[in-house]
């Protein structure tokens, strides 16, 4: 059995696409996958399974969201050991204990690319943020106190490309690698 975590976009965000998490894990049994938990409530699940390819996994779990709870959601699977490499290869500035800084990781919904995300979004603003792209993930940091000037806030959630993006916050990713 291979270790895969799910990330769901959008869900149970003020009050919409609501999914209660102890139904989600149970639709993720009844897939037949082992060991589910989930992490918080906007979609953070780890499981195991003995299927090893991640778009088989999004597919499915995107098609029993949908007949279960009757909502599009996208889906970004990857192995939990693909995730430990990513964390890997944070550069350095990401993840620091610098309260001053917010530090994401955004995953990055096939088949979109990075090219095409940083074609939409543009370059990070010097001095407020700071971005490097990774295996399907961008590792976001950016300064909180102004974080409404930074070019990458508004248009992940407001561009035409943020529906094939997921963001999660260096705790949660750290938190749910190890579950």
């Amino acid at each position: 059995m291979i270790r895969q975590i799910a990330f769901l976009r959008g869900i149970n965000i003020s009050g919409k696409n609501r999914i209660p998490m102890a139904e989600l894990k149970a639709c993720f049994e009844g897939l037949g996958f082992a060991d589910v938990k989930t992490y918080l409530n906007s979609g953070n699940i780890a499981f195991s399974s003995g299927q090893d390819d991640e778009d088989i996994l999004a597919g499915q779990i995107e098609q029993m969201i949908k007949e279960k709870f009757g909502i599009a959601v996208p889906v970004f699977v990857i192995s939990r050991e693909g995730l430990e490499d990513v964390l890997r290869h944070a550069p350095g500035w990401w993840g620091t204990e610098n309260k001053a800084v917010y530090d994401n990781l955004i995953f990055i919904l096939k088949p979109a690319t990075f090219s095409e995300v940083f074609h939409e979004i543009g370059a990070p603003k010097d001095g407020l943020e700071q971005i490097q792209d990774y295996r399907g993930t961008v590792f976001w940091s950016f300064s909180r106190k102004d974080y409404q000037k930074t070019n990458w806030w508004s248009k992940t959630a407001g561009t035409n490309i943020s529906g094939r993006l997921t963001i999660r916050t260096a705790g949660t990713v750290r938190k749910i690698c190890r579950m």
